[in-house]
């Protein structure tokens, strides 16, 4: 089974498999398996082809790099060894240019305009909006998060994973070597918002992570952690 064939219909599983695929926030292997299945499911290639056409235009906004020959050096030496051999030339959907900016670009606009329906882009300073894609390999819970410092709230997006019987989703935020710090109990629902309380707002910046544990019904009962984490992700300027 395929990682978009194991998610249910009903909850638009390969509509938010292929998007994630085009937004390149999946695991390698999990790109690797779908990468695949494009070769082999007219169906699911098209809708991958679909997403690539709503959301290529947002590459307008960001201008060609050529990158020095010690980059590609750097993560030859990185990824593979000194003695890494040349790899071939990649395609469209393997080239690194396409995904530089698709990715960050149409991740935030999709929070937008999904995740976060009734933020409307305004002037504002870069850094107060913050993208995150809350996710693990050991689970399937996937959630796109948001933050918007004016309104002081976090819009997050359910994409799969369900919570177990009797117990909630909380959202941790760890700054640093820090403890977590609970922003509250995640409501169930699609499309959600959490109020960032006064407190904690100082905690949330680029580089910061989001966390999503299982706690009982209305949360920890300790203020730290007490279930496993399900799924996490760093927060990243928009």
């Amino acid at each position: 089974m395929t990682p978009g064939e194991d998610r249910a219909p009903d909850a638009g599983g390969d509509d938010h498999v292929a998007a994630e695929y085009v937004l390149g926030v999946l695991p390698a292997n999990e790109r690797e398996a779908l990468a695949r299945r494009i070769a082999t499911d007219p169906g699911f290639a098209r809708l991958v082809e679909a997403w690539e056409a709503r959301l290529s235009s947002l590459n307008a906004n960001y201008d060609e790099v050529e990158p020095p020959a010690s980059v590609k050096q750097a993560l030859d030496g990185r990824l593979f060894g000194r003695g890494a051999h040349v790899m071939p030339k990649p395609g469209l959907l393997q080239s690194l240019a396409f995904w530089r900016g698709l990715a960050v670009a149409s991740l935030a606009a999709l929070l937008i305009a999904v995740a976060v329906p009734q933020f409307r882009p305004t002037m504002t300073t870069p850094d107060t909006r913050l993208i995150a894609s809350l996710a693990s390999d050991r689970t399937d819970v996937r959630y796109l998060a948001a933050y918007d410092a004016r309104s002081s709230e976090i819009g997050l997006s359910h994409l799969a994973g369900d919570r177990t019987a009797g117990h909630d989703f909380e959202l941790w935020i760890i700054k640093g070597n820090d403890p977590p710090v609970s922003l509250g109990v995640i409501p169930a629902g699609s499309h959600v918002h959490l109020a960032v309380a006064a407190g904690h707002r100082g905690l949330i910046d680029s580089g910061a992570l989001f966390a999503i544990s299982i706690e009982p019904r209305g949360g920890s009962p300790t203020g730290k952690p007490t279930g496993p984490v399900v799924a996490s992700g760093d927060l990243r300027a928009m």
